[in-house]
């Protein structure tokens, strides 16, 4: 073997050296701080974005825009309140229990955050339907209301017949409800948001994909901007959205 190859051979190894002090240590360091795993996951997600003159989606079933089926039940304060009650107002949708011991509690707090946030305008609205209306009374409910700071009068807490709304939440408005008794509080349910426009249908704004969002998470909260699994929390661009809807 030349001298010449084995100064070639010395060189490569000098680099691989001199690389391993200098940048092994700072990947292990990022690897340890979770830097790249958040990273990584940050980029994988589909962009939300959708610029102000684009209006929000329909959402479409068998090619027709899914509206807001009727129904009607008994708010915290005993009255009866329809779909009609919320007509000509942006509202949102949830369904929950008062008794939950795991997401409801962080919901409602960002509920009652984005009702702050619209403090004042007479055409924003939610309505809340238990899914453990045997326990959950108008008094249970208004007791509720009032524990988290639920002041816009266009905010019902209903409750009723609980096959009705076990029908108006899996079928009327495909949000998962099912009493379980394995479950935490012994009813699952999801943890999302419907956005229902003037006229009582269900709108969302499209992913990078052009597919609507159809719902919106409501678990994470804008200050906790993720989960522990890396999903993005979906309260800010909410906000964005009832906003662009009470223009309309």
């Amino acid at each position: 073997m030349s001298k010449k190859t084995n100064y070639s051979y010395i060189g490569i190894a000098l680099i691989i050296l001199v690389f391993g002090i200098i940048f092994i240590p700072r990947i292990v360091d990022r690897v340890s701080n979770n830097d790249i795993t958040r990273e990584e996951s940050r980029s994988k997600k589909a962009s939300t974005q959708i610029s102000d003159n684009e209006p929000l989606a329909f959402i479409e079933i068998n090619g027709e825009a899914k509206k807001v089926p009727s129904f009607s039940f008994t708010d915290q304060n005993g009255k009866t309140i329809t779909n009609k009650d919320y007509e000509g107002k942006v509202y949102l949708v949830e369904f929950f229990f008062t008794t939950c011991p795991t997401i409801c509690p962080r919901m409602s707090r960002n509920l009652v955050q984005i009702q702050n946030n619209f403090k004042g305008f007479e055409n924003f609205g939610v309505a809340s339907f238990t899914i453990n209306p045997d326990h959950d009374t108008p008094e249970v409910l208004k007791e509720y209301a009032e524990k988290y700071g639920m002041t816009n009068p266009n905010w019902h807490l209903m409750t009723g017949d609980i096959d009705v709304i076990y029908e108006l939440a899996n079928q009327g408005f495909n949000l998962y409800t099912a009493q379980d008794e394995d479950a935490a509080g012994g009813f699952e349910h999801s943890g999302n948001f419907a956005l229902i426009d003037k006229n009582g249908f269900i709108r969302s704004r499209k992913d990078a994909f052009g597919n609507p969002k159809i719902y919106y998470k409501g678990i994470i909260s804008e200050e906790e901007k993720y989960d522990e699994d890396g999903d993005e929390e979906e309260i800010s661009i909410l906000k964005e959205d009832i906003a662009k809807l009470l223009k309309e």
